[in-house]
């Protein structure tokens, strides 16, 4: 399995992922317009994000959003925080979850990150378990706003 920094041609099979997390959507029904264009060029522009994509062969089973955050807390350590992880949903159970977010988490420490977080929505209890055994804990009480 090859995990690499997303490319534009990956656009559509990231989509596709992200769009439901039950069921398989192949990537060219995926409507890539402008507004997912601009966000992906502003993240692959950015040096302090990147999309992670997990290949088999010609095809993307997983995916990750990592972003680098710079702060004065840990003595000015960075940290990465880890969102929009998805892997196939016929492809899960098999490890890749667990294989994408081992190697996520040590390009963080070889980055020099202090620390790798993430959020899960309340509702996935399944994803809580999987984050759990791979040392995460849930120390903090998330909120959000919409604007």
């Amino acid at each position: 399995m090859l995990l690499r920094t997303a490319t534009r041609q990956d656009l559509p099979a990231v989509l596709a992922l992200l769009a439901d997390e039950e069921k398989v959507v192949a990537p060219s029904s995926v409507v890539v317009d402008m507004a997912y264009e601009k966000a992906f060029a502003d993240i692959t522009d950015d040096p302090r994000n990147e999309i992670l994509v997990l290949v088999d062969g010609d095809t993307v089973v997983g995916c990750l959003q990592a972003t680098y955050i710079p702060g004065l807390g840990g003595h000015g350590a960075e940290r990465a925080l880890i969102e929009a992880v998805r892997i196939r949903p016929d492809r899960r159970g098999g490890g890749l979850g667990r294989d994408l977010m081992e190697r996520a988490v040590e390009r963080a420490r070889r980055r020099g990150c202090a620390r790798v977080q993430l959020t899960s929505h309340r509702r996935r209890a399944d994803a809580h378990r999987f984050y759990a055994s791979l040392g995460f804990t849930a120390s903090h009480e998330g909120f959000k706003l919409a604007l």
